[in-house]
């Protein structure tokens, strides 16, 4: 399994959220404490947003994310208001590069944590779901990649929620025709750099753990003596695969079984279901 984060407000330099916090992404990527392993060494991938480009700039290695220079030297160096960032313990396939997440396709970015249960057995049957005119630009091997691509298929640019509960339905029939009890296990985060989703959700209803932070401007009233708070916009928020601190009041787990939005008119959640093809 995996750890990611994804950011959306202020814009803000990448080491603030990647690095600085005591139970940061990076600490994570050595020491999470939430996942099924306690380390995620087989990649990384930071994404992001600038003011000038119609799509995210994506940069993935396939070494630990804690002591590659070259993502300390990013994350010192880009500002941006809306990032990914994943660490990657492989669930299978194989560690190279076009298997980290973030991955991306036009202005849309897509993250996973969690599997396909019997990915080897199912996996043509889903490829031959993907839209012919999207498969060409498939390059890795993952669950979380086809997943994406399926999304993508059913409709993900203009109807994200029902794309995502499409591409559940679709895994869970599948994996259910070839004697896999439980096939899908997720957290997925994707954005068309608006708007952000993240989803909760698995075939047994032990989904793993994900939580998103707390109002802004509650988290001021809570904590008037942290200053950092100030800086920031009222509509920033953190969704996480495990909280980056204990700074009390400031984390909320995402219900099993749901999605939320971010986004200008408002954030929203909803319940999480998936639905037939």
């Amino acid at each position: 399994m995996c750890r990611w984060l994804a950011y959306s407000g202020t814009p803000i330099m990448l080491d603030t959220i990647l690095y600085k916090p005591v139970h940061s992404l990076i600490d994570q990527s050595l020491h999470a404490k939430m996942g099924v392993e306690t380390t995620n060494g087989d990649g990384f991938g930071v994404g992001w947003y600038g003011p000038d480009s119609d799509s995210p700039a994506v940069v993935r290695d396939i070494g630990p994310a804690w002591s590659d220079r070259n993502l300390r030297e990013i994350a010192r160096h880009v500002v941006s208001p809306l990032f990914f960032g994943h660490i990657r313990a492989s669930t299978g396939t194989a560690v190279q590069q076009t298997n980290c997440h973030p991955f991306r396709h036009g202005p849309w970015m897509w993250m996973h944590n969690g599997a396909i249960e019997g990915f080897h057995l199912i996996r043509r049957d889903l490829a031959m779901s993907v839209d012919p005119g999207l498969f060409a630009d498939i390059e890795g091997s993952t669950d979380s990649e086809m997943m994406f691509y399926l999304a993508l298929t059913f409709g993900l640019e203009d109807d994200p929620p029902g794309a995502v509960a499409r591409m559940a339905g679709l895994v869970e029939r599948t994996g259910r025709a070839h004697g896999v009890e439980y096939p899908l296990q997720m957290t997925v985060a994707v954005t068309d750099g608006v708007r952000l989703w993240a989803f909760r959700y698995s075939s047994q209803k032990r989904s793993r753990s994900l939580f998103y932070s707390t109002r802004v401007e509650t988290l001021r009233s809570l904590h008037p003596d942290l200053g950092f708070l100030r800086g920031l916009s009222d509509e920033t928020r953190l969704i996480v695969s495990e909280p980056l601190g204990d700074l009390p009041g400031a984390w909320n787990a995402v219900p099993e079984g749901a999605y939320g939005v971010v986004q200008p008119e408002g954030d929203r959640m909803a319940d999480f279901a998936p639905l037939a093809v």
